[in-house]
């Protein structure tokens, strides 16, 4: 086989050690019949068996040899002709073997051993309780055979060597040794160094512990065959030395030898009286039962008297009855202080979001009864289930929009805005009632608001088909919109518009008109959406400075400068959505220049350029419209304007686009037509374009100059 060598360099004057597991095992001592049990005063079990081939053991490799010249006789592992010291379980103990070298004090070797141990192929190998100890000083040893100690070990070589020939150490260590022994069997003493009789200790005390196994297969080989070792009641195992072969042990509650017919034997469990002092116990194969005596009861391991079984069982009915009482008791106090708690979280809530100023405002105005309902928290968390992420229609930079139903079927759309600045909510609470009056069939009805949470809550109509934006964008749409409809919703936006600006009970900016506030419903009828928290102004005032608000690209560029919001702000605002409904494209493009990302600036550079055909969308150029084209090109170009006074009002361009939806003029429309074709350079001219705005219906009672409630979006 092949050998591992493993160089131990002693350089301390203490023993070296390599500690290994413990195991033991025991069984009952019993041989064949006719033979002998004992040799001397060793206890020897089958299937080892004492005689040379005398077919007391199971194998030739477990006869032992029973040397009666000593007194008293002594046993000898017949093959290996080593004394046998203890047979228990699977372990032998055999007289060990020590390795030594002795100098004297000129550093001339006296006397040396080497230990050469091989077990070949028998069934035998070295036990891990065996463990490698080195006593001397100016030594070192070389062990051949494995680079470690463990089971399944069948060969070993013990030599050593010195450095300086004990010179050094002669004085109190004249000799050096090793040897492989059961572990804990030896301890160290300084007197072991010196000591001439420190070898004959160690063979009388350290004996060297060998494993052994049954045969050379494993249990499931082993078992079909006639030559199976273990007997009833008993269990095969294999061996865990990594070496082939197996043991026998007795089944739980059996005890004998399981090699030996007719196998384990049951073990009487009732004679330790595992049952409790009250009860019985029933001895059974491999095993016991407990049972009670006549008036008691248990299960045998307890045993309690039937007269106190009663007060036993009342007394524990009564605790369980009192606990689960107690349980109860303390889940309704839980439940009424967590409703208390939440009762007095919405009532401040409420009061700190305004809402004793808007009952008082509902209770003095009439009107506002059945257009301002205020929702409870309750009503709204049902409706959305408990805001759940799969119910948000959209996010927004202010906050989020959640889809719900009522309890009465209705749909209803939730904005549930990030935060709300305390200095604000007066003037939040004004909105709410003026934004609950609105009522035009273009604009999105504020049902009512809730108080009861964090932040206040605001309750729209639900318009089901997106955004016109989503439409105008969406190149896959199953039914894209048509130039008709794209006039028809232009002009049903310019009308929601001037109706907020000149209609309304306040006059309102909306501030942030883009094509995704546009929302659409069922029929494709638009409804301006996302009006947040507003403020209203002195009735002398035709703007409001305030912080910029908006969306890049619909931003009008005069109150981006002078951060002055007029009316003409949201005519701009509305001139961009005009523009993306000719053109098919976004207000912001990455796709281009960062002097071209502007809808807005392309638009008025085509136009300027007389190239209008280069922007329109392919779409809407297909269809025969080339007249209204151009009238909404014109007041596109017109909307903006970047002087805001040169721009058309809201209710001039709600005329100006319900008069571009009903006119009649095929003549013009083939000249349009032939304009737009035309390549670059004789296209539409500058002449045509009609900058200047008067409409006849001037004599209105709201005038641009109006103060309007500006409206700061969400």
């Amino acid at each position: 086989m092949m050998q591992e060598k493993t160089y131990i360099l002693l350089l301390l004057c203490l023993p070296f050690s390599l500690g290994l597991s413990n195991q033991t095992l025991n069984n009952s001592i019993n041989t064949l019949p006719g033979c002998p049990n004992k040799c001397g005063n060793l206890a020897v079990p089958y299937p080892f068996g004492i005689g040379i081939n005398a077919g007391c053991s199971i194998d030739p490799w477990f006869d032992i040899n029973c040397n009666t010249s000593f007194n008293p006789p002594k046993a000898f592992l017949s093959k290996t002709d080593r004394e046998v010291i203890d047979i228990s379980g699977t372990k032998i103990r055999l007289k060990n073997y020590i390795a030594s070298r002795c100098y004297n004090n000129i550093g001339g070797m006296t006397r040396e051993n080497i230990v050469e141990v091989d077990l070949g192929t028998s069934p035998f190998s070295f036990s891990n309780q065996n463990k490698f100890t080195v006593v001397g000083c100016d030594y070192f040893w070389l062990m051949e055979g494995k680079t470690y100690i463990s089971k399944g070990l069948k060969r070993f070589i013990i030599s050593q060597g010195t450095f300086l020939n004990h010179t050094k150490v002669f004085s109190y260590n004249p000799c050096g040794y090793s040897f492989l022994g059961e572990q804990d069997r030896y301890k160290f003493r300084v007197a072991d160094l010196f000591n001439p009789t420190f070898a004959q200790r160690i063979l009388k005390t350290v004996p060297l512990v060998i494993d052994w196994v049954i045969g050379n297969q494993t249990c499931v080989e082993v078992q079909k065959s006639s030559d199976f070792a273990c007997q009833e009641n008993s269990i095969c195992v294999d061996s865990d030395t990594g070496l082939e072969g197996y043991r026998c042990n007795c089944s739980n509650g059996y005890e004998g030898n399981p090699y030996l017919r007719p196998g384990c034997q049951d073990i009487n469990e009732c004679e330790n009286n595992p049952c409790h002092e009250k009860g019985i116990c029933t001895n059974t194969p491999g095993g016991y039962n407990c049972s009670c005596r006549r008036g008691y009861i248990g299960d045998g391991r307890t045993c309690i008297a039937q007269h106190s079984n009663k007060l036993v069982v009342y007394t524990g009915l009564g605790t369980s009855i009192g606990l689960l009482l107690l349980l109860v008791v303390t889940y309704w106090l839980y439940k009424v202080v967590k409703k208390s708690n939440k009762h007095k979280r919405r009532q401040k809530n409420f009061k700190r979001n305004g809402g004793l100023l808007l009952q008082q405002q509902i209770s003095t105005n009439e009107g506002l009864v059945d257009k301002t309902r205020l929702f409870t928290a309750k009503e709204l968390l049902k409706a959305t289930d408990q805001f759940n992420e799969s119910r948000i229609l959209g996010r927004g930079g202010q906050g989020t929009v959640y889809k719900g139903m009522l309890s009465d079927g209705r749909t209803i759309a939730v904005k549930k805005s990030k935060v709300v600045s305390v200095n604000q909510l007066e003037q939040f609470i004004n909105e709410v009632v003026i934004l609950s009056q609105i009522n035009h069939r273009n604009v999105v009805k504020l049902l009512g608001c809730c108080l009861e949470t964090e932040v206040p809550l605001l309750v729209y109509e639900f318009i089901p088909n997106g955004t016109l934006f989503d439409q105008i964008h969406d190149l896959n749409a199953e039914f894209p919109i048509t130039w008709s409809m794209r006039l028809r919703i232009a002009a049903e936006i310019a009308g929601a518009l001037a109706y907020l600006h000149y209609e309304s009970s306040v006059p309102i900016y909306h501030r942030d008109i883009k094509s995704s506030n546009i929302l659409l419903d069922e029929n494709y009828k638009s409804k301006v959406s996302d009006f947040g928290i507003s403020r209203s102004i002195a009735i002398d005032q035709t703007h409001l400075t305030t912080l910029v608000k908006g969306t890049f690209g619909y931003l009008d560029p005069e109150y981006f400068q002078s951060s002055q919001f007029t009316e003409k702000s949201d005519v701009y605002s509305f001139g961009v959505v005009l523009v993306e409904l000719l053109s098919g494209q976004k207000a912001i493009s990455s796709s281009v220049t960062e002097d071209e990302r502007s809808l807005a600036t392309r638009f008025l550079v085509s136009m300027e350029r007389n190239c209008l055909h280069n922007i329109l969308d392919p779409r809407i150029l297909e269809q025969d419209n080339d007249g209204d084209i151009i009238g909404v090109a014109n007041l596109a170009y017109g909307c903006l304007n970047l002087n805001g006074k040169k721009r058309p009002t809201m209710k001039e361009v709600a005329m100006e686009l319900e008069n571009i939806r009903l006119s009649k003029t095929p003549a013009s429309a083939q000249r349009v037509s032939r304009v737009i074709n035309t390549e670059v350079g004789s296209s539409l001219s500058m002449s045509d374009i009609n900058s200047t705005w008067t409409i006849s219906d001037h004599n209105s009672s709201l005038s641009p100059d109006t103060n309007p409630l500006l409206h700061d979006t969400v």
